[in-house]
C-alpha cells in the first residue's frame, strides 16, 4: 500500500478555502484598515441678499436731466420730483443695507431738488417779463388812444410862435420842418436837419453816379428827456423832387457818418449824411428821420438843394 505524499506548499493562486457553511467568504480586513469613508457635511451657506441699487441711479440719471433741462420748467420740475422720491427712497434702501448706491441715490435727491426751485424762479421771472411787455404795450395803446405818445414830434412852428421869431417858418405845414430848423418831441428829445451843403465826393465814393448833385446834411440829436437814447437806428431817408429815394453817399473822407451808441440826458450827438441827386430833381426835396426807430415817430424835413 502505497503512502500519499505531504502536502506541498499551498499555493499562492490557490482559490481559498471552502467553508461548509457557504461559498467563497472574503476575509475581513485586518485591524486598523478599512475603506475611507466620506467627510461629514460642512457648515451651512446662506445666499446673499440681492442689492436694490435700481431706485437710487434712477435718481441720479433723472436728477442730471431735470438740472439741465431746468429752463423747459414742466419737463424740469417733473424730473426733479420723480428724481427726489427715487432718490430718497435709494438712500433709505442704502441706510437698512439693502443697496450699496447711497451716495448716488443723495445726489440724485439733491439734484431733483435744485430742478424744481431753478425750474420755479425761472417760471417767475418768465412771468415777469411777460408781464411788463404787456404792461408796456398797453401803456402805450392808451397813450396813442389819449394822443399822449412821447414819440409824437411837436409841431415845430409852436415855439417859433410863442417867442415871436421866424423859426419854421418855411415849414410847409404843422406836420414837416423845413431844412435847418429842429424838431422836438414831447419828451424833451430834438433833432436838427442843417441845410444841404454841396459835396465833392472823393474817387472811392459808393452811391453816387457821374452828372448827379452830391449834396450833405449836418444832422445833430440833442436828449432832452429823462432816459439814455440808442441812437444806432437813426438813419434819415431822402427823397429827391421827381418822387424817387435818393441814394447814400460813402467814401474814404466820411461823406456819410452814421450815428453810433447812447446819447445820455443833457446831452448830443452829430453824424453827416451825404446823398445823390438825379439832375433836375434838386428842388422839393423832403427828408425823414426817427431818432430811435419803433420808440419815435418819423419827423419830416422839407426844401431844396442850392
Amino acid at each position: 500500500m502505497t503512502t500519499p505524499p505531504p502536502p506541498g506548499p499551498e499555493s499562492p493562486w490557490a482559490p481559498p478555502p471552502v467553508d461548509a457553511n457557504g461559498p467563497y467568504q472574503t476575509p475581513p480586513p485586518p485591524p486598523g484598515v478599512g475603506y475611507p469613508t466620506a467627510p461629514p457635511p460642512g457648515p451651512f451657506m446662506p445666499l446673499m441678499p440681492q442689492t436694490k441699487n435700481g431706485l437710487g441711479t434712477a435718481g441720479l440719471v433723472l436728477g442730471i436731466i431735470g438740472a439741465v433741462l431746468f429752463w423747459t420748467i414742466w419737463v424740469g420740475v417733473i424730473l426733479g420730483i420723480l428724481a427726489l422720491i427715487f432718490g430718497l427712497i435709494g438712500r433709505s434702501r442704502a441706510k437698512r443695507g439693502e443697496a450699496t448706491n447711497g451716495g448716488a441715490a443723495l445726489a440724485g435727491a439733491i439734484l431733483g431738488g435744485l430742478a424744481i426751485v431753478a425750474s420755479v424762479v425761472w417760471l417767475i421771472v418768465a412771468v415777469v417779463i411777460v408781464s411788463d411787455a404787456v404792461d408796456d404795450i398797453n401803456d402805450e395803446l392808451d397813450k396813442a388812444k389819449d394822443g399822449t405818445s412821447s414819440s409824437a414830434p411837436k409841431d415845430p412852428t409852436e415855439d417859433a410862435t410863442d417867442s415871436g421869431s421866424d423859426a419854421g417858418s418855411d415849414a410847409a405845414d404843422s406836420d414837416t420842418a423845413a431844412f435847418g430848423d429842429s424838431w422836438e418831441y414831447d419828451d424833451g428829445v430834438s433833432v436838427t436837419v442843417s441845410e444841404p451843403a454841396a459835396y465833392k465826393p472823393d474817387e472811392f465814393a459808393a452811391g453816387h453816379e457821374k452828372g448827379n448833385t452830391a449834396i450833405q446834411f449836418t444832422i445833430t440829436i440833442e436828449n432832452g428827456g429823462k432816459e439814455k437814447l440808442d441812437i444806432t437806428t437813426a438813419l434819415p431817408s431822402l427823397r429827391d423832387g421827381k418822387g424817387a429815394d435818393a441814394e447814400m453817399i460813402f467814401d474814404g473822407s466820411y461823406a456819410t457818418k452814421p450815428f453810433e451808441g447812447t446819447v445820455l440826458p443833457g446831452k448830443k450827438a452829430t453824424a453827416k449824411f451825404a446823398f445823390s441827386i438825379p439832375a433836375g430833381a434838386e428842388k422839393d426835396l423832403q427828408m425823414e428821420l426817427s431818432p430811435e426807430v419803433i420808440e419815435y415817430d418819423n419827423a419830416i424835413w422839407t426844401g431844396s438843394a442850392k
